[in-house]
């Protein structure tokens, strides 16, 4: 049975908050309530794939730590930047 927009978004957004570390929890959460309703099926797919990785790889790719997967970078690069910003450090 196929999910509907609203129950992915949904998921996706409980998935962003319920990470395995907090740190995770603070960067995604708020980017996914405030960005997932505008992003287009291709870029949901992507951060759908990335919700999947394990946090102890995104926490340094977001951080810039270590380098990203190429398919990631953009995304991640637009992560970073909003939880940067929403913290008033660009």
């Amino acid at each position: 049975m196929s999910e509907t927009r609203d129950a992915r978004l949904r998921r996706m957004r409980m998935r962003s908050w319920r990470r395995g570390i907090r740190e995770m929890d603070l960067i995604l959460g708020p980017w996914a309530d405030s960005e997932l309703e505008g992003l287009d099926a291709e870029t949901l797919e992507l951060y759908d794939q990335l919700l999947e990785e394990n946090d102890q790889d995104l926490y340094p790719w977001i951080s810039g730590a270590q380098p990203c997967p190429p398919h990631y970078v953009e995304i991640l690069g637009v992560i970073g930047h909003f939880a940067r910003t929403r913290h008033g450090k660009s």
